[in-house]
């Protein structure tokens, strides 16, 4: 059987095609939010979500379907987003930098990993666009600044799902070194208790608050390109927190009866990096 080679083509269109998805869907929410009546607002707010859409659609023209706002176009990439996903993750080839013991579900973490890299690509680009409009043709633009800064929160956010899958998040060992394997496990579980423990907080703690009052009355950033970030990252934290959390206990269980040393052997060395650098200084 040959083996899969990573960074192929499709494992960079299939994150480019979800994110182009994702930010239309997300530009198009309030469509959404007024199409489906998931919310307990009043009349005054509906409307006033309703006239946020009209000024923002991308596509004014086409006619809202069911007699609502959203168009053809939004109920299309509300159906593909799914499916682009789970495309996505089947086309999941693991680099050789990255941990080599997963799973098929992890294999969502690593997909939203390749999420991540695009984001960051389409973040540098609009820096740079914005460099060269404000000091080459001295014709800064109102909106690279805040696009810059919610494309951060994303990667922010989203990076912290891949990073618990990849084990490589900052954990201390002074001491779990020389604790007897099965003290090791009850630390694994406490942390991963500690870890849920914090998450159910947070989402009880502000799950009104945030769902309520910022992402279905669309709270937006109230400047001349106005994007709804307090809509959408706030939102995000909580679903981001979960997915970090079932993360961790999806590790808690893989790494159960696997040698620590193993595990973190892993990120110590990227031997496609030590090659390279090997060739480079001219040593076999």
């Amino acid at each position: 059987m040959t083996k899969e080679i990573s960074g192929r083509f499709i494992e960079w269109l299939m994150p480019f095609v979800f994110v182009l998805l994702a930010g239309w869907a997300i530009w198009h929410t309030p469509a959404y939010i007024v199409d489906f009546g998931v919310h307990d607002l009043e009349s005054r707010v509906v409307m006033q979500t309703a006239e946020l859409h009209k000024r923002k659609d991308v596509t004014p023209n086409l006619p809202g379907l069911f007699g609502g706002l959203a168009d053809v176009i939004d109920y299309a990439v509300l159906v593909l987003l799914p499916l682009v996903f789970y495309a996505g993750v089947k086309t999941v080839v693991p680099a050789q930098m990255e941990f080599p013991q997963y799973s098929r579900v992890d294999k969502i973490a690593m997909f939203i990993g390749r999420i991540v890299m695009i984001l960051v690509i389409s973040m540098t680009s609009v820096m740079l666009y914005e460099v060269f409009l404000r000091y080459a043709l001295e014709r800064p633009t109102l909106w690279a600044n805040e696009l810059t800064l919610w494309i951060g929160s994303f990667v922010f956010m989203l990076s912290g799902i891949y990073a618990m899958q990849q084990r490589s998040h900052i954990r201390i060992f002074i001491i779990y070194d020389v604790l007897p394997r099965s003290i090791q496990h009850l630390c694994d579980t406490i942390w991963v208790a500690l870890l849920w423990f914090f998450t159910v907080c947070l989402i009880f703690g502000s799950y009104k608050q945030i769902f309520i009052n910022k992402f279905y009355k669309w709270q937006t950033f109230g400047t001349a390109f106005d994007p709804p970030i307090p809509a959408t990252i706030q939102p995000l934290i909580l679903i981001a927190f979960t997915l970090i959390s079932v993360q961790a206990l999806l590790n808690l269980i893989a790494d159960w009866n696997r040698n620590p040393a193993d595990i973190m052997e892993k990120g110590l060395v990227d031997q496609e990096e030590l090659e390279a650098l090997k060739k480079s200084a001219g040593v076999n």
